[in-house]
């Protein structure tokens, strides 16, 4: 099955900002159609409260409804508008009978625009007009008969709100009734220049940009810097993984990031170490596998010879003695594939389990006991014992794996015991130094006869004497490998006095 291609974080970085600056686009267009209904909302209930109040100054001044009553209403309270740009009255029939805009005083009491609307109150536009007495009194006498007939057709008793735009100026004018004496007795009409509802709307629409081009630009620079100092390094760990899978020669370069002190150069130090490893793994599995076959080969020639052989021999001796060489080289040839199975096993499992705190002379003891048993068991009359020398009294605590640490003493006896004798012993010698913890296993054999008795610790050693023949050679081997794992040494030498050898083993403290 063909995988399907990822994005990358990048991409899916910039495509999650792009949904949320979409979602972010439609409530702000939402928004802003909003704004100006909402501010022309708040006009209109003021433009509903001054008809009220003009209403209830009407009705406690006992004003008739008439021209002339109302042409004196609005010299007397002209500050009433004066907030207003335009103020028109209708009687009830529809004709009007007073108007700020046509009052015989200065106009920049009633009115802060130089033009008069541009529309009458049923909503037909006209031409712009400059404010002259010709050009009012004409427009008025228009105004009268349409806004009659606009009154009788669409009033219903709820106010008529126009909204209109002329000579770049935004007005806005609400027409509702009047009420004198609980009854209707015309109608006023209130218009107001409210550019202020457009410099709002245009205001927030431009704090709005502003803001969306400050945030895409915050985004521009994180997505470099996360691109740069984030992504592309792990492209390059990509890449360098990719390439130690591949057996490149010439592996990615991610030297650069070593120097790095975030979490990248610790990635970088770990991805490193466990390449290192897993190479150092691989190489050993290969050079166990050289060795096995190389091993393995010796006693095939053998059996394959004894086996040629048992064809041709007649007499019982003869037969009897290849067949105890075949039934070796077939034991042989099986604990070389057990141990060697083995040893991966414990090579993969040592990195998996934990250390803790434990007490080294008591699995020393441990083991001694078996052995002795399992000696004593097969009429072996070799003794195994301990001294301890130089001891604070304080018990011999160190860091490691309980089983790990059985499994070397147990080799290293094994070891010693194969080259000991009868009515011989083998003495496990504890002591310490400042920073360490001395195990000395010493026996009575024949000793090293190599001029470099470290050669014992390599795999399949083969210069063993014929006695030694029951083992694979890979138990030194893997006792040097779990004592270094627990970050100590083990060395092999000839006993300096006595005849024999002695193994070495020093595992740190625990402090």
């Amino acid at each position: 099955m063909k995988q399907k291609k990822s994005a990358s974080i990048l991409r899916k970085f910039l495509l999650f900002n792009l949904l949320v600056f979409s979602i972010l686009g439609l409530f702000t267009i939402f928004y802003l159609k909003a704004v100006q209904p909402n501010l022309v909302k708040k006009r209109i209930i003021n433009h509903i409260t001054i008809i009220n109040n003009t209403s209830d100054h009407l009705e406690r001044l006992n004003v008739n409804f008439d021209k002339e009553s109302i042409k004196t209403f609005l010299l007397s309270t002209r500050f009433l508008f004066q907030s207003l740009d335009r103020v028109q009255f209708y009687n009830d029939e529809g004709n009007i009978i007073g108007d700020t805009n046509i009052l015989d005083l200065d106009q920049s009491v009633f009115t802060r625009s130089d033009f008069v609307i541009e529309e009458n109150i049923d909503g037909t536009k006209k031409e712009s007009k400059t404010k002259t007495g010709k050009d009012l009194g004409r427009k008025n006498l228009e105004d009268e008969s349409l806004v009659k007939s606009a009154i009788l057709k669409k009033y219903q008793d709820d106010p008529i709100v126009l909204e209109r735009e002329i000579n770049n100026n935004f007005f806005v004018s609400t027409l509702d009734k009047v009420k004198i004496n609980n009854e209707r007795v015309g109608y006023i009409v209130v218009t107001e220049q409210a550019n202020d509802i457009l410099f709002a709307v245009e205001e927030r629409k431009n704090f709005i940009i502003r803001t969306v081009l400050a945030v895409a630009l915050v985004i521009l620079i994180f997505s470099l810097f996360l691109n740069k100092y984030i992504l592309k390094p792990i492209k390059f760990l990509v890449l360098f993984t990719e390439s130690i899978k591949a057996k490149a020669d010439k592996p990615v370069n991610v030297d650069k990031f070593f120097v790095r002190g975030d979490e990248i150069g610790k990635l970088t130090k770990s991805i490193d170490e466990m390449t290192s490893e897993l190479q150092k793994r691989t190489n050993r599995a290969e050079t166990f596998s050289t060795d096995l076959a190389h091993e393995i080969r010796n006693p095939l020639a053998s059996l394959k010879a004894a086996s040629e052989l048992l064809d041709k021999t007649q007499e019982q001796k003869e037969r009897e003695k290849l067949f105890e060489i075949i039934n070796h080289d077939v034991e042989r040839i099986e604990r070389l594939i057990t141990d060697y199975s083995q040893m991966l096993k414990d090579e993969a499992s040592l990195s998996r389990e934990k250390m803790k705190k434990i007490d080294l002379d008591s699995i020393v003891r441990g083991v001694m006991e078996d052995f002795n048993q399992n000696l004593s068991s097969q009429n072996k009359n070799i003794n195994i014992n301990i001294v301890h020398k130089k001891r604070n009294g304080k018990g011999c605590f160190v860091l490691g794996i309980e089983n790990r640490l059985e499994q070397v003493i147990a080799n290293l006896l094994d070891n010693a015991v194969s080259f000991s004798k009868d009515s011989s012993k083998i003495e496990i010698e504890i002591s310490e130094s400042k920073n360490n913890f001395i195990l000395l296993i010493k026996d009575e054999g024949p000793g090293f006869t190599e001029s470099s008795p470290q050669k014992i610790f390599k795999r399949f050693y083969s210069n063993r004497p014929k006695s030694f023949g029951e083992h694979s050679g890979l138990g030194l081997n893997i006792a040097k490998n779990i004592v270094e794992l627990h970050k100590g040494s083990i060395s092999a030498s000839n006993r300096p006095k006595k005849k024999g050898a002695q193994i070495e083993v020093l595992l740190p403290k625990l402090n």
